[in-house]
C-alpha cells in the first residue's frame, strides 16, 4: 500500500509534468517558474514530507493554521520558504510578520504599514506582492487595479518589505486566459515604475496552464498535489 510520501511524490511528478508541458507550449523555460505547494488543512507532517521531496516553497491561507504548522515543520527540519497567500487582516499582520517570507495578498496601504511595523519589531524582512482584484466578487480580496500604483509606492518606502510583483485569483466561472492576460498587463504597468517587481503569482490546480501562458512566475498549487480537502475545514 502506498505511503503518504509515495502519494505526494506521484502527485508532484504529475504536476511537474503539467508545468513542463505548459512551459513547452508557451515557449518558456521551466526555471522561470516557482511552484508554491499550498498545504492548507493538511498537517505539518505533509510539509516535512514535501521538503524531503525537494519542495522549497510552501503556502498557507490562514495565520491561525500557518503559525503552528510552520513552527512544527521547522522543528522537524523542513527549511522551506513560507508564503502567506490568503487575505490578511491588519490586526494579524504583526503576528504573520514573525514567520512569513513572502506575503502575497497585500491590498491596502494600511496593511503595508502594519506588516512593516511587525517586521521591524521582529528584525525581519519579507517580500510583498500586491493582490489585484480581477472581479467584483465579495470576500475574495484584492485591490482595484487603479490602486496598485499607490500601494506599490507605499511598499517601496518600507525597508522591511521588498516589492516583488502582483498576485491574483481568476474569477470563478470566468475564462482564466482573459483574467491572467489582464493581470499580465497590470504587471507590465507596475514594472514600468518598479522594475524589480517581476513576479506574477497566478494559477492554481485547475488553471495553471493558462497562468503559464500569460507569464506567471509563481504557481499556487494545492489540491493537485495534496488531494481533496475536507469540506469541514
Amino acid at each position: 500500500m502506498p505511503t503518504r510520501r509515495d502519494e505526494l511524490a506521484a502527485n508532484l511528478m504529475d504536476t511537474e509534468a503539467r508545468i513542463a508541458a505548459a512551459c513547452a507550449a508557451a515557449g518558456r523555460d521551466r526555471a522561470e517558474l516557482t511552484l508554491v505547494v499550498v498545504t492548507k488543512t493538511f498537517p505539518a507532517s505533509d510539509v516535512v514530507e514535501l521538503a524531503g521531496l525537494g519542495v522549497r516553497d510552501v503556502g498557507e491561507n490562514r495565520h491561525q493554521e500557518a503559525a503552528p504548522k510552520f513552527a512544527q515543520a521547522y522543528a522537524e527540519g523542513a527549511r522551506v520558504v513560507r508564503h502567506m497567500i490568503g487575505q490578511l487582516q491588519t490586526n494579524k499582520a504583526a503576528a504573520v510578520a514573525a514567520y512569513a517570507d513572502v506575503v502575497h495578498a497585500v491590498d491596502r496601504p494600511k496593511l503595508v504599514r502594519a506588516l512593516a511595523a511587525g517586521l521591524a519589531r521582529h528584525g525581519r524582512t519579507a517580500a510583498a506582492l500586491i493582490q489585484v482584484s480581477l472581479d467584483d466578487a465579495p470576500g475574495r480580496g484584492g485591490a482595484d487595479p487603479g490602486d496598485v500604483p499607490d500601494i506599490a509606492d507605499a511598499i517601496a518606502t518600507c525597508p522591511e518589505l521588498s516589492l516583488r510583483g502582483v498576485m491574483a485569483v481568476a474569477p470563478l466561472g470566468a475564462d482564466p486566459d482573459a483574467a491572467f492576460a489582464r493581470l499580465a498587463q497590470i504587471a507590465a504597468q507596475l514594472r514600468a515604475d518598479h522594475p524589480e517587481a517581476s513576479w506574477i503569482s497566478a494559477g492554481m490546480s485547475g488553471d495553471l496552464e493558462a497562468a503559464v501562458r500569460h507569464g506567471a512566475t509563481h504557481l499556487r498549487v494545492g489540491t493537485a498535489i495534496l488531494g481533496s480537502r475536507s469540506p469541514l475545514l
